[in-house]
């Protein structure tokens, strides 16, 4: 019988202070050649243990072998130059310095299947493997050669694609697409956006997941925030499309977010992970905060397709807040699971 409410995380968790600068996005790791290559897997080990030991249902690598979400990936794709930079703007939110595409891009070899590979040899449990969705991945890039957001997406997709088949094939449970792009550009999204992803996911028998956040909790994102008012509405321009999509599972922002609940219905029949622990804040959750923001969704979300999840990756936070979070996740989830089952 399959775990009701079953818990995992967004993506990130804390790195370890041996392996990378704690608490901060694009830190310079600390190791090189082979003892880098050790000290990731190490860290991926250790990753995964806070996982279990918190009780996390389904767990991941805690994208402890990237130094950011969507530039690891990018590295490995021939065709982008990162010597060439130019400066743009990231999200309509921030400027930032990127390398720019000079030529058509490609493949030339996997990037993360030996991770997951390790990841699969060392459970049994289901695991979950994070790629940057296609239009996130052009949002951070300058192309000078496609000249089109909408035909680079398309590119970016058939990469994708063939590295979900072999993420697939080394025994992932779930392939999530972390696409923040998609709160921001909502014409976009629905006029190529949710096309370009279902070519990622092509041909895929595993689970796919899209994950749609404010942000880390990073500067840029929480002021941005601010700005959005007392109520975050952006999910309703693009929910109708999703729910219609292939799309398995959509992962969004709950807890301390002003996103109004009744916006699930939306996407009924969908699962859905529900971001029920904040990740701007150091905060502890309670597990009757948690429970609080399950039974919410619980009114929008069948039971046995609700997931209980993190707002979004937690690399910015340090190791011991992000470990209580995920007790605090697990407890939240298991007060309601507790609730059902009467």
């Amino acid at each position: 019988m399959k775990k009701l409410l079953p818990t995992s995380t967004a993506g990130s968790l804390p790195k370890p202070s041996w392996l990378a600068e704690p608490e901060k996005l694009w830190s310079p790791w600390k190791l090189q050649d082979d003892e880098l290559i050790d000290g990731k897997q190490d860290a991926l080990r250790l990753s995964l243990q806070e996982q279990q030991q918190a009780g996390i249902d389904i767990v991941s690598d805690g994208e402890q072998t990237r130094q950011h979400f969507v530039t690891t990936f990018i590295e490995h794709l021939d065709g982008v130059d990162f010597a060439q930079r130019e400066t743009v703007r990231i999200r309509n939110r921030y400027d930032a310095s990127v390398p720019t595409v000079v030529g058509a891009v490609s493949r030339p070899t996997s990037v993360f299947v030996d991770d997951a590979k390790f990841l699969r040899s060392q459970t049994n449990q289901p695991i979950k493997w994070a790629l940057p969705g296609p239009m996130t991945m052009i949002d951070t890039l300058y192309d000078a050669h496609y000249k089109s957001r909408e035909k680079l997406a398309w590119e970016f997709a058939k990469i994708l694609n063939e590295e979900a088949k072999e993420l697939e094939a080394a025994g992932v449970d779930i392939i999530q697409f972390d696409e923040p792009a998609f709160n921001v550009f909502f014409d976009e999204v629905n006029d190529w956006g949710i096309a370009t992803l279902e070519r990622a996911i092509e041909g895929l028998k595993c689970e796919t997941a899209v994950h749609i956040c404010y942000g880390y909790g990073i500067q840029a994102n929480t002021e941005w925030k601010k700005t959005l008012g007392s109520e975050w509405r952006q999910y309703e321009a693009i929910f109708p499309k999703l729910q219609a999509s292939n799309i398995d599972i959509i992962s969004l922002e709950c807890q301390n977010s002003r996103v109004p609940m009744d916006l699930l219905e939306l996407i009924r029949g969908k699962k859905v992970m529900v971001g029920a622990i904040d990740v701007a804040s150091n905060t502890i959750e309670t597990p009757e905060e948690v429970a609080n923001t399950l039974r919410n969704a619980l009114r929008f979300v069948d039971a046995d397709k609700l997931c209980p999840c993190t707002n979004c990756g937690m690399a910015p936070l340090s190791r011991r807040v992000a470990r209580a979070k995920l007790n605090a996740l697990s407890a939240g989830a298991e007060i309601v699971r507790r609730e059902l089952s009467n």
